[in-house]
């Protein structure tokens, strides 16, 4: 997309937000997240419009918080149910393009080409990214005895390309001096579905380790060797009961696992951990870069600044700008509206995800009103 703005994000609250992918009505489906229960205090002034049984299916870094925003919505709006399917930020997208979504939730923004056949879908209109959340994409390990683990870019790249093989590497040792590691191999482990965290992480790669990097930035995995798992769930499942494995997902599912995670060393005067607040300080510095109504944007994954972590995602809820399907408008606006809220951003603070910047947010918010 050529660059139509380039405005700055300044500032990021505290808190976070996250949001489901995409939504259809229809009977079939997986994972039903049905709330019920008292209402929230944080799901007081929802507004509630539109009716049915709405199937949300996208990223899988959202699911954690989707699950949350779902129960305080449902327990509102009890003539809407909402389920969602976390099949990976591809899977979403291709639902969504045939037709069979309301709109799709993905880690990265529509390609040139998915925004020219999403023509075919809206008929008067066009596919537009919407963001929704924001966090820190957490390389996860597990090796008792290791805590405190530095990496680099190069040596995160080595690692998943299998050119280093070994805990007790030279190139692991040099940064972590002081640590007792092994000379067991390493069990590196990727996303086997199509994932919009898999193409941030190779963004950041190929943006910070790109002698070390040669792949595009792909939703699928491109590199040879390792073990491959399904969604971040999977992922994290798997460095979970695997010693010696390593792996990357949204910082909430190490957080729920209880994985230690690794520090990054970016350049900067020290080593910078996966948080809610570090990524918040990346995404600060990044730039919209949409046209019209689309706020796609631009991450500085080559960020230096002092507590900044670099590897961040922002997920995005797809859908028409023009030609949505009127069965499911109603109730899709009054969701994003609830999610884009403040009532509904503080509601994930604990989740391990960062709120959009309130610059951006308030563009969402009067974005989601205008879909038709």
């Amino acid at each position: 997309m050529k660059l139509q703005r380039t405005n700055r994000l300044r500032g990021i609250a505290v808190g976070a937000l996250a949001v489901t992918g995409a939504l259809v009505l229809t009977a079939c489906g997986s994972d039903d997240n049905s709330g019920g229960g008292e209402k929230s205090p944080a799901a007081s002034n929802i507004k509630c419009e539109g009716k049915g049984k709405l199937l949300a299916s996208g990223s899988s870094a959202q699911k954690n918080a989707v699950d949350l925003w779902t129960k305080n919505y449902m327990a509102a709006c009890g003539d809407t149910q909402i389920n969602y399917k976390d099949i990976g930020s591809g899977g979403g997208i291709q639902e969504w393009l045939q037709g069979t979504t309301a709109f799709a939730g993905s880690d990265s923004a529509l390609k040139p080409d998915e925004v020219a056949n999403s023509k075919k879908v809206c008929k008067t209109g066009q596919g537009v990214n919407i963001p929704m959340l924001g966090g820190p994409v957490a390389i996860a390990y597990n090796l008792p005895g290791v805590k405190d683990l530095v990496l680099d870019a190069p040596t995160i790249a080595k690692i998943f390309d299998s050119k280093i093989k070994k805990w007790d590497d030279a190139a692991i040792k040099k940064l972590n001096p002081d640590a007792k590691l092994p000379s067991s191999d390493i069990q590196a482990f990727h996303r086997s579905d199509e994932s919009g965290t898999t193409q941030n992480l190779g963004k950041y790669l190929g943006t910070t380790a790109k002698s070390d990097w040669g792949y595009e930035d792909e939703k699928s995995w491109p590199a040879k060797g390792g073990q491959s798992a399904s969604g971040s769930s999977g992922v994290a499942q798997q460095v979970k009961q695997t010693e010696g494995a390593i792996g990357y997902f949204e910082l909430s599912y190490a957080t729920s696992n209880k994985l230690s995670t690794v520090k990054v060393d970016t350049g900067a005067a020290d080593p910078v951990e996966a948080t809610t607040d570090n990524a918040s300080k990346a995404i600060a510095d990044a730039k919209v870069v949409g046209k019209g109504k689309d706020l796609a944007l631009e991450l500085n994954y080559g960020t230096k600044a002092d507590g900044a972590y670099p590897i961040i995602l922002v997920t995005y809820e797809i859908a028409c700008d023009k030609g949505n399907k009127k069965e499911t408008l109603d109730a899709t606006k009054s969701f994003l509206t609830y999610t884009a809220s403040e009532d509904g951003q503080s509601t994930l603070s604990d989740n391990g995800y960062a709120p959009l910047p309130p610059e951006i947010a308030e563009k969402v918010r009067k974005l989601i009103p205008t879909l038709s």
